[in-house]
């Protein structure tokens, strides 16, 4: 009746049997994902670079450039799988590692956890969570806002040496930061410090009611499965952790924060830092484009580094040679994680320095150089789903002679930090001589409390 009617039936079954590969195609080709490790010896599960899209020969190219270019541990992630180490990650891989300014970055992932709490606030004056006692600050450092503390902003003088070098004598951090000049209006000027970071560090622990150390072991370290005995994390006299350096950990562990940051994050299932927090830190900020909430980003141009010997303003992002999404945890002689969401990427890797631009900021890490823009350029060439354009080679900013000591060893700094107020100094703090600190100093490092009879 219908002479038609098999042949259409037929199409259509044609038409469903092509509908059903298409589908399948995907899953054909599926690249390999892996589950991350959630106990503090948990090792991470490895792919081919193949196997994630990527290609053998450039990426060994771009890990005998990392080899050869200061790096004492480099791992590479591609969907959570361990794709590339370095040569040397045997030794290395879990040898507590002194991190530097990727401490900042710690204390950044803290200050989202208090604030998504309700603890912390960011447009709140940092008053607010400071002793209402002599020593603690004139009118115009408590004005200062939260959120000006976490971009470097808070208009304090910076000497970055000369606030490092009082470590293990320093009475009371935060109070060395409310004692620093108010050189510039808050909110108005960028440069980077040491003290801020400090004071942020405290204004959390002020924020939870808890100490530092112990709210991160239990909000954030614990969660990724490392244990406290694995780390060490240094504080002043008075007990207060260092906020901005003096954290130390092996680098299988460093990688776990960021692939946990890079992963919106979440880790292994749970969601350790608000995926909103984890996106705001990865945006530009007003006075430097390329730095977030205490992490530094690739969104935003000019750049502008840390005042060593002086403070450089790249004309572009920080590193043009990788996806604008990445952003990064970074530390003095580059010690780093770099996390690229678009392309399920985390890079972690230490060392000493490794920098060959004729550039004095450059070489001593203070400024975004070559060596993170030829590695980058160099991995991106072994991504096959998706290629990544090839941005052209290096261009080393200008060479300055301005190596002025005065923007990084001010003496004025330094005597501000040992002599902050009548009410604390290098001696004396708040009523006594500080020494918790101290013990709980040789303690984390001993393993042990010593008593003294």
């Amino acid at each position: 009746m219908y002479p038609h009617a098999n042949k259409l039936f037929g199409l259509i079954a044609i038409l469903a049997t092509l509908g059903q590969a298409v589908e399948e195609l995907p899953r054909l080709y599926a690249e390999k994902s892996c589950a991350l490790p959630t106990t503090n010896e948990g090792h991470f599960e490895t792919a081919t670079p193949e196997e994630v899209g990527m290609t053998s020969l450039e990426l060994d190219e771009a890990l005998a450039y990392a080899n050869t270019h200061g790096r004492l541990s480099v791992q590479i992630f591609r969907n959570n799988c361990l794709v590339g180490r370095g040569i040397a990650d045997f030794i290395t891989d879990s040898l507590p590692t002194q991190v530097w300014s990727m401490t900042k970055s710690v204390v950044g992932m803290l200050a989202g956890m208090a604030i998504a709490d309700g603890k912390l606030e960011l447009d709140r004056p940092i008053g607010h969570y400071l002793p209402d006692e002599p020593g603690w600050g004139d009118e115009a450092h408590r004005a200062i806002t939260v959120e000006q503390i976490l971009t470097e902003t808070a208009g304090t003088q910076e000497a970055l040496i000369a606030e490092a070098a009082t470590v293990l004598t320093d009475p009371s951090a935060i109070q060395e930061f409310l004692a620093q000049r108010l050189v510039h209006e808050p909110g108005s000027y960028f440069e980077y410090g040491q003290r801020d970071a400090d004071a942020a560090a405290y204004l959390v622990q002020s924020a939870v009611g808890r100490d530092l150390q112990e709210y991160a072991q239990e909000r954030l370290f614990g969660p990724l499965g490392i244990d406290k005995s694995s780390y060490f994390w240094l504080r002043d006299r008075s007990g207060n952790s260092y906020g901005y350096a003096w954290l130390f950990m092996a680098p299988k562990h460093l990688a776990r924060l960021g692939l946990m940051m890079q992963n919106g994050g979440e880790y292994a299932g749970k969601q350790v830092v608000p995926a909103d927090w984890v996106k705001a830190v990865a945006k530009p900020s007003p006075k430097n484009p390329c730095y977030g909430y205490l992490f530094w980003n690739n969104r935003g141009k000019p750049c502008t580094g840390a005042n060593i010997p002086v403070a450089t303003t790249i004309q572009d992002t920080s590193i043009s040679s990788a996806p604008s999404d990445l952003f990064a945890m970074v530390g003095a002689m580059h010690q780093n994680n770099f996390m690229i969401p678009s392309l399920n990427m985390t890079v972690t890797w230490t060392g000493i320095f490794g920098d060959t631009a004729p550039n004095l900021s450059v070489l001593l890490s203070a400024t975004p150089g070559n060596l993170y823009y030829d590695f980058f350029r160099i991995l991106m060439r072994a991504m096959s789903n998706p290629e990544v354009p090839d941005n052209g080679p290096y261009n080393s900013p200008p060479f300055s002679l301005n190596v002025n000591p005065l923007n990084y060893l001010n003496p004025e700094v330094l005597l501000r930090d040992l002599f902050s107020s009548p009410q604390c100094n290098v001696l004396f703090c708040n009523g006594g001589i500080p020494t918790q600190g101290l013990f709980d100093n040789l303690e984390a490092i001993l393993g042990y409390r010593p008593t003294f009879k």
